[in-house]
């Protein structure tokens, strides 16, 4: 029966600050363990994060990925030397199952996912649920589900995120074992009996002005909007210059497309998101799914009273899904843009209590491990699926069977 702890911590020193957060997730002073995932801020140095945890915890598999800051038990933070840990052990033959691909692109994103897939199958043939993460630049997220599906079948669970820089689209680092990457994904897959997840995601923006048109895209790649080069044309409706970076425009350019009445009831908005992580010199844009000819998009603004009414909505359908069953640990996404490049730290820090309170028991807050990265998995009108600027909340629940 799996269990799980979690610290986060920030420091400069990036062994001492993996020594720090597997010394406060040890058990009867034990480091060792099943599986280490950590999230990181840019600043670290990711290599000597994996050989410390690797020192520690030698049993373990090591998964990681770089971000733009990092939610734990203790609370936010938004540094550059920021780290949060979760630690699971007491796996079971066929309970646990890790897996990664490298050279995951656009282009080829569903036959790597549906490799990867067939490792975490192998592996544990009873999974119903997958912590997947995935570098966040150049991918095609919704061909990254099907390629899992492909494998698992639609009722398998996906729930995770993408890696992040500090927000400049440049590069991100996934980390799995000894080794650092830069276009990789790794997954973890569930198939203890005991545990369940509930998933839910939730942004607050609210679209805005006239619809620009796709005109043409090669699958996550858009070329043209109404007719001229993309890039020219998205940086003109925000008001910037062409030569802008997708720094200048990840916290003001979120696109909407729009959403079936059914799906926009449960999500409590019309509209899903999605972000432009990258830019070519010939003014194409990198979206984060495939965008074919003719779908239509439009600019957003945040409303804040929204984001937190949503919020707040969506946790009581979450505590309401637990249906009191124990928490035993909460994986957590949120889009970089809702951190301090939207927020100040008061608002911030509000937004992270209303997401844990309700989950937390005699006042403390079960294992947690949150990060701020460019999306989020999870699953909407019951299927899985791909959001960006939300805040995701994966809650796993413990029924005693």
């Amino acid at each position: 029966m799996l269990e799980f702890a979690s610290a986060s911590v920030r420091m400069v020193n990036s062994t001492r600050a993996m020594a720090e957060c597997l010394e406060n997730t040890a058990v009867d002073g034990d480091p060792d363990c099943d599986v280490v995932v950590f999230y990181a801020s840019m600043g670290h140095d990711f290599a000597a994060l994996a050989a410390e945890a690797r020192r520690l915890a030698p049993s373990a598999r090591i998964l990681g990925s770089s971000c733009c800051g990092v939610v734990g038990s203790e609370g936010v933070s938004e540094s550059m030397h920021d780290l949060g840990v979760m630690t699971i052990r007491g796996a079971a033959a066929g309970e646990l199952a890790v897996a990664h691909v490298d050279g995951i692109r656009g282009y080829n994103s569903a036959e790597k996912t549906a490799e990867l897939a067939g490792e975490l199958r192998r592996q544990a043939p009873e999974l119903t649920m997958v912590l997947f993460l995935a570098s966040g630049i150049d991918i095609d997220d919704d061909r990254c589900i099907a390629g899992l599906e492909s494998v698992l079948g639609p009722d398998a669970t996906i729930f995770g995120a993408t890696s992040a820089d500090n927000m400049r689209g440049v590069v991100s680092y996934q980390v799995v074992d000894d080794t650092v990457y830069e276009h990789a994904a790794w997954a973890v897959g569930f198939a203890d009996p005991t545990l369940s997840v509930v998933t839910a995601a939730t942004h607050g923006f609210v679209a805005v002005g006239e619809p620009m048109t796709v005109t043409a895209s090669e699958q996550n790649r858009i070329l043209e909007l109404d007719g001229r080069p993309a890039w020219d044309v998205y940086t003109e409706r925000l008001g910037l210059s062409s030569d802008a970076t997708p720094a200048d425009t990840i916290p003001i350019g979120a696109l909407a497309e729009s959403l079936p009445e059914d799906l926009a009831a449960e999500y409590g908005n019309p509209h899903i998101l999605r972000v432009v992580t990258k830019r070519d010199d010939d003014a194409t844009m990198h979206y984060a799914t495939t965008c074919p000819v003719g779908t239509k998009v439009l600019l957003t603004v945040r409303d804040e009273d929204l984001i937190f009414d949503d919020m707040d909505r969506m946790m009581e359908r979450l505590v309401a899904e637990a249906d009191g069953a124990e928490v035993v640990a909460v994986f957590h996404a949120d889009c970089l843009a809702r951190g301090r490049y939207l927020f100040g730290r008061v608002l911030k820090e509000e937004l992270v209590g209303r997401m844990q309170y309700p989950l937390a028991v005699d006042h403390q807050v079960p294992p947690w491990l949150g990060m701020y990265g460019f999306g989020e998995f999870a699953r909407l009108g019951g299927a899985n699926t791909y959001h960006n600027y939300t805040t995701a909340i994966y809650a796993l629940l413990r029924r005693r069977i």
